[in-house]
């Protein structure tokens, strides 16, 4: 039986003392996962089907989507750079969730991003659901993963967040140790230790704060129901955090956000958040440094 903890922090949740007092802790998240996908040509068996904007298509064994393929594609040769440039001008950081082949297929993003300043946490080697890929090339998918972003951001990842995980994932991160945090979880809004040796961070992700819904069936029309669900979310921890501060989660994709119909609603967002007071816009590494001073396991 695998255990769960349904109780969290119990209604009583620590007052994380963000840096400035601020009320909500809010950051955002570029996943990097375009030509990491499921292709033949990475030999795969079938061409991907989750997560592009024809959601229920079947994926094609044995040969090439290239209908699938060129929508991933707009996420790195446009989308991202978009997405990017909104938070150069607005001189704002972000994590990216970046897919080892991912980079290397793209490097002019990994120089782009170290350039910037961004963090750049590991998101697997490949954009795969690592619950079908043995635990011994999961393994070396995640020391990959490392040594392809170390090499191209010039910085070792210290945190991580798989996606599609398998049984195995957790325990191979802290195994192969260096990791500050992973973000595999979506059970709480604010980060938590798990008992063991040594004990584990977990810095909480987000699929609701988070434009994948674009692409299901009965996600977002529009930039307004993007816009909108973000913005409540935010008041509503603004609000709650004269009490007691939350951290906030918000999940991007260049192919998916990247997009210019969507790309306003993400830049009314990031105004709205810049026009309020005591909000810390971070990296999720700053989370987990600061949650190691002031709330160490």
């Amino acid at each position: 039986m695998v255990e769960r903890d349904l109780v969290g922090y119990g209604g009583r949740p620590p007052h994380p003392r963000w840096p400035g007092e601020a009320r909500v802790a809010v950051q955002f998240v570029l996943n990097i996962e375009e030509g990491a996908e499921s292709n033949i040509l990475n030999g795969d068996a079938r061409s991907e089907a989750w997560l592009h904007e024809l959601p229920g298509r079947p994926p094609r064994t044995g040969e090439r989507d290239r209908s699938v393929e060129g929508m991933y594609e707009y996420g790195s040769r446009a989308g991202v750079w978009r997405i990017l440039e909104l938070f150069q001008t607005r001189d704002l950081p972000l994590t990216a969730f970046a897919v080892g082949l991912a980079l290397e297929l793209n490097p002019a993003i990994a120089r782009a991003l170290r350039t910037a300043g961004h963090e750049v946490a590991g998101h697997g080697y490949r954009w795969l659901d690592y619950r079908e890929i043995p635990e011994d090339q999961e393994r070396e998918h995640i020391r990959r993963t490392i040594e392809t972003i170390e090499e191209l951001c010039g910085k070792r990842p210290v945190g991580w967040y798989t996606g599609r995980v398998s049984h195995n994932t957790r325990r191979l991160l802290r195994e192969e140790g260096g990791f500050f945090y992973d973000s595999d979880a979506y059970n709480d809004d604010l980060p938590y230790w798990l008992a063991g040796s040594p004990p584990h961070l977990v810095i909480p992700y987000t699929l609701v704060n988070n434009d994948a819904r674009y692409l299901f069936p009965n996600g977002f029309s529009s930039g307004d129901d993007f816009f909108h669900l973000l913005k409540d979310a935010f008041d509503i921890l603004w609000q709650e955090g004269a009490r007691c501060p939350k951290m906030m989660s918000v999940g991007l994709h260049g192919r998916i956000s990247g997009h210019p119909a969507r790309t306003m609603a993400l830049a009314r967002f990031l105004d709205y958040v810049q026009s309020r007071d005591r909000v810390w816009i971070c990296r999720r590494e700053e989370i987990a440094r600061h949650w190691l001073a002031e709330h160490p396991a």
